[in-house]
């Protein structure tokens, strides 16, 4: 795939319809790709086909013509309501891509409707759309597409509409398993009829995969595409015009480093990885505030509506900044982005291949960039070999300049700045606690002073990882932080009524609660071993011999017994009661003891 084509589309085996050939002219496709040749030919001679190919390869186009092709040439023309195809892709920014260039070839074809079903919209919205202008092709997200399926009492029958279903691609399938799909995938599969095409497009193969394809696929063809000139006992998994560079540098320069790198490439396209929503809300933020006259764009997948404006703005940018989560690492194509910026290691390996392959699409060039601390090193070497996916060292970036008291000051300037800075720090840790490479990334080994530092705090939050630990190379700033307001008058106007019934409470005296800490599992462990000593020693209570009358007894002789110590009767008074009390049990025993005799025992 070094020079990304595979012959012209007249070298297929099979004829394309002239108005495809025409699109493809139009938008100057003269070349297949690899797996467009491997895959249009299968798909339309009505195989089922798994698809394995490296990200960036022309995937999209490598279903979307034969979906095209074999609707064409249906027996029976599709009816406004009938679905003949249905293609399920993870998010919603693919789903829309996706969409673009289905619609881009249907243009020709005014007989096929299509519909796109994402999140992000209002569901009754989509389903009266669907009713009023039918759709022939769907393109969807799993979540949505399950949810329509449901609306039958809205009056849209999804499940009557997908049985004349000719076929059905899943795109990145192994990322719709990766995020959870996988029983709305099973939901949607059963409503789908057998007698269909499918075909699993992917970057990688997982084992989880591998189930699906013998579940959903009947004697699937399956292709792999490899990169040329590249052995094949080291499969290369980014694009050969990919240039992978790192970059170590301490917590406290790491985001110094990230903005003197932006302001020198200020006429280019990038994206921007964090590892969590926190860490692109705050330093979204900090970037558009401190990168001047350029575009910074924020996405992460706690956005509800705003993605989809978000994404398709970007994509039209000739230069821009597109901070993000891993939401956009797969599939996405975003054209013309120079460098990807992996501020924070993703949680996976796999993660990381998929994050650079946003750059070096379809034969350009690329560049990636991660940044790593001193300790995580190896993180290359690891990537090397697991991934196959060297990196080389990228020289020091020049002219670096501390902007981390600018941040201070916007923290100091806005309570919600502030706030953003306190989650991103607790969300950050919490996520290198979870990742995938333990070995490497140890939250045991985080200087949590200088990651403060890095992080422009003004004090240190509260975390159970911080509990009980001192940082004397970390200065908290001298301002009191419940001082500092929202710039929003209302969200501030809410804080201070917050703060007054809060005060008030407080001058309202409540019994105290004792309050345990969480404890060691250990010492959670003997707790329950003393309730369990407890409870059984209740229960032997319970089933002991000891009869109410003697219990009555006992209690009467603690009682004289506390009142001869406390002076209260004399030994003789004690002596008298006690013996009279044995006196009456006696007489009480004699008699149960006759008033039994002759009886049967």
């Amino acid at each position: 795939m070094d020079n990304t084509t595979d012959g012209t589309w007249d070298s297929l085996p099979v004829k394309l319809h002239d108005s495809i050939l025409q699109t493809l002219e139009e938008l100057k496709f003269t070349h297949m790709t690899p797996v467009q040749s491997a895959c249009i030919p299968l798909f339309m001679r009505n195989k089922d086909v798994a698809a394995e190919a490296v990200t960036g390869s022309g995937k999209t186009l490598a279903f979307v013509i034969p979906i095209i092709e074999l609707l064409l040439k249906r027996e029976e023309k599709l009816k406004k309501m009938q679905v003949g195809a249905l293609v399920i892709t993870p998010t919603r920014e693919l789903a829309l891509q996706i969409s673009e260039v289905m619609e881009q070839f249907i243009q020709k074809f005014p007989q096929f409707k299509q519909i796109l079903l994402i999140g992000g919209s209002n569901p009754i919205e989509d389903v009266e759309k669907f009713k009023e202008q039918g759709a022939n092709i769907v393109i969807a997200t799993p979540g949505r597409l399950e949810d329509m399926f449901r609306r039958k009492a809205d009056g849209l029958d999804l499940a009557s509409s997908v049985r004349s279903l000719d076929v059905l691609v899943l795109d990145e399938a192994d990322r719709l398993l990766d995020m959870g799909f996988e029983a709305s995938l099973n939901t949607i599969l059963g409503y789908l009829p057998k007698q269909r095409r499918t075909g699993l497009f992917s970057a990688t193969q997982t084992q989880e995969l591998e189930k699906l394809v013998r579940a959903g696929l009947r004697n699937p063809v399956r292709i792999t595409v490899k990169e040329k000139g590249v052995a094949a006992s080291v499969i290369q998994k980014t694009p050969s015009r990919l240039s992978n560079y790192y970059t170590i540098c301490k917590s406290e320069d790491k985001f110094n480093n990230l903005v003197a790198f932006l302001r020198q490439h200020k006429h280019e396209k990038h994206l921007v990885f964090f590892s969590t929503c926190a860490c692109v809300e705050y330093y979204g933020r900090a970037l558009e505030t401190l990168i001047k006259k350029v575009t910074v764009h924020c996405i992460h997948g706690k956005m509800k509506n705003k993605r989809n404006k978000i994404f398709a703005d970007f994509r039209t940018l000739k230069s821009g900044i597109l901070v993000c989560t891993d939401v956009m690492a797969r599939g996405i194509d975003i054209p013309d982005v120079n460098w990807v910026l992996q501020y924070d290691p993703p949680s996976s390996a796999s993660a990381f291949v998929h994050r650079c392959g946003r750059t070096a699409r379809i034969g350009n060039q690329g560049n990636a960039l991660v940044f790593l601390l001193p300790m995580e090193e190896s993180y290359v070497n690891f990537l090397s070999i697991n991934q196959k996916c060297p990196l080389q060292l990228m020289p020091p970036i020049g002219d670096v300049v501390d902007m981390l008291p600018k941040v201070q000051a916007m923290s100091l300037a806005d309570r919600a700045m502030f706030d953003r800075s306190m989650r991103a720090f607790v969300s950050y840790v919490q996520a290198y606690a979870k990742h995938e490479c333990s070995l490497i990334f140890r939250v045991k080994d985080l200087d949590f002073a200088a990651l403060a530092r890095g992080f422009a705090l003004l004090r240190l939050p509260k975390m159970p990882e911080l509990r009980g630990k001192t940082f004397p190379d970390f200065t908290e700033t001298t301002v009191d932080t419940d001082t500092i307001r929202y710039k929003d008058k209302n969200r501030e106007k809410q804080r201070q009524k917050m703060l007054a019934e809060l005060k008030d409470k407080d001058k309202t005296p409540f019994p105290k609660k004792n309050f345990t800490k969480n404890q060691a599992w250990s010492k959670q462990k003997s707790k329950k071993e003393r309730r369990r000593k407890n409870a059984a020693k209740r229960k032997h209570d319970e089933d002991s011999d000891i009869e109410d009358e003697d219990m009555t007894e006992l209690l009467n002789d603690t009682r004289l017994l506390k009142k001869l110590k406390k002076g209260q009767i004399s030994e003789e008074d004690f002596e008298k009661q006690i013996t009279s009390g044995l006196k009456s049990k006696q007489k009480t025993e004699d008699q149960s003891y006759d008033s039994s005799e002759g009886e049967d025992v």
